[in-house]
């Protein structure tokens, strides 16, 4: 998704250094919490960002080339990619094999998404391990690239989604988008997705009746995003008034229009007007300590003001963060995932804050090595040569699906199946 903003990101990395944290041991239970949100259909909602945008030459797609993998052909220079997916239960009609690499001297394989088989079995492990469904990422300006691909992947998404009894809604990222063009592109794809039957899905997410369409990419003060409040509030009353309940994609600062956030103080009122808040949180923080500090300064004070504000909180939780290929100056393993803990603090951290629902960064989101799917638990599973990240580097041995068990439990968290402890619920090997 390429969502963290370096700057901010150095700045918390000082900030945090600097020792401006607060334990966790003066952080309230859930049983503490002042606030709790009236939930709705929204309650225990857990959602996983999910691309889908992984081609390979060979898959059918009609471009026929290695897309998001690599920078052109794949080789330790130039893949875009860090942690190494397991490929062990997917199709083989799925797998691509990976030019001039092994694993224990045999061919190393990664996979497309264009293949229907492959968000199947992507689908089929949300079911298994209680994931509620996905947020399928979609780019203005890649939209029309997508339908002279049939939209496949959408396609796959929704009879995966009806096949496992998940649901599905489409998230728009407005990176890049253009002031003069991006009202008319969102509408026109939104009529397209209603006319070709994709809203009308028994599987597409609604918030108490009314289909979702979430909206990424309001207020960022960067300068790539829609910076104008006028066009934002437009944008959302529009979709309000067809009948849709809008998920807003927001800095982590929306709540006081400070770091990542425009300051613009006419963006209160746009903020105020979205359905669900939905702030965007990968790379703001690096620790679980920090984690605790951000519930603090960000998490408490947002679901407050949703409350205030009539509305539904969905903070944004993800296991750990390295885009060290694509970005080679940036260190491997920039945000280790510590065997769990970084992740799961998180969640415990938002469920006990008051959040009713959370969205997990991401699915399969490998470039930045946020993928919560099936991954390669050690070194040794990956390919050689070139960087990987795999479940061992913080020196702890996991199973490949470790970070979807974890999620089962979040889950459970959140459903109030289980009550929240700020303890590990499962064990590394060691």
């Amino acid at each position: 998704m390429i969502k963290l903003f370096e700057r901010p990101l150095l700045d918390l990395l000082h900030t945090l250094s600097a020792g401006l944290l607060l334990t966790s041991a003066f952080l309230p239970s859930v049983a503490e919490s002042s606030v709790q949100q009236p939930c709705g259909t929204a309650k225990g909602l857990v959602l996983v960002g999910y691309q889908g945008w992984f081609r390979c030459p060979g898959d059918g797609s009609p471009a026929n080339t290695w897309s998001h993998w690599s920078k052109g052909a794949p080789s330790p220079d130039t893949m875009a990619v860090d942690l190494y997916p397991d490929t062990s239960e997917l199709d083989s009609k799925s797998l691509c094999k990976l030019p001039d690499a092994t694993i224990d001297g045999q061919p190393a394989y990664i996979f497309s998404s264009y293949r229907k088989e492959t968000v199947e079995t992507h689908f089929a492990w949300m079911q298994q391990y209680g994931i509620d469904g996905a947020l399928a990422q979609r780019f203005i300006n890649s939209t029309p690239g997508l339908k002279r691909e049939g939209d496949a992947v959408l396609h796959n998404i929704r009879s995966a989604a009806e096949d496992h009894g998940r649901k599905f809604a489409v998230e728009y990222d407005l990176s890049g988008a253009h002031l003069d063009t991006a009202f008319a592109q969102l509408q026109d794809d939104w009529s397209y997705l209603q006319r070709d039957g994709f809203v009308s899905s028994n599987a597409y997410l609604r918030l108490n009746g009314k289909p979702v369409i979430a909206i990424w990419g309001l207020g960022f003060g960067d300068g790539h995003h829609i910076v104008d409040p006028v066009l934002a509030l437009k944008i959302i009353r529009s979709f309000q008034q067809q009948g849709a309940a809008v998920v807003g994609g927001t800095p982590s600062g929306w709540g006081s229009l400070s770091g990542d956030s425009t300051h613009d103080p006419n963006w209160a009122s746009v903020y105020a007007a979205l359905d669900v808040v939905q702030p965007w949180t990968v790379g703001r923080y690096n620790s679980p300590e920090a984690a605790d500090h951000w519930k603090a300064s960000h998490l408490e004070p947002d679901v407050a003001l949703t409350q205030k504000n009539h509305q539904l909180y969905m903070p944004v939780i993800f296991p750990g963060f390295s885009w060290h290929n694509l970005k080679p100056e940036s260190p491997a393993n920039q945000i280790p995932r510590l065997g769990g803990e970084f992740f799961w603090r998180q969640a415990y951290n938002a469920r006990t804050a008051g959040a009713c629902m959370v969205k997990i960064a991401m699915f399969d989101e490998v470039n930045e090595g946020t993928a919560i799917f099936k991954a390669a638990p050690r070194r040794t599973d990956a390919p050689t040569p070139g960087y990987w990240l795999t479940l061992d580097a913080d020196g702890k041995q996991l199973p490949s699906d470790f970070y979807l068990q974890l999620a089962s439990q979040i889950k459970k968290m959140f459903s109030e199946e289980t009550t929240p402890s700020k303890k590990l619920p499962l064990k590394p090997v060691k």
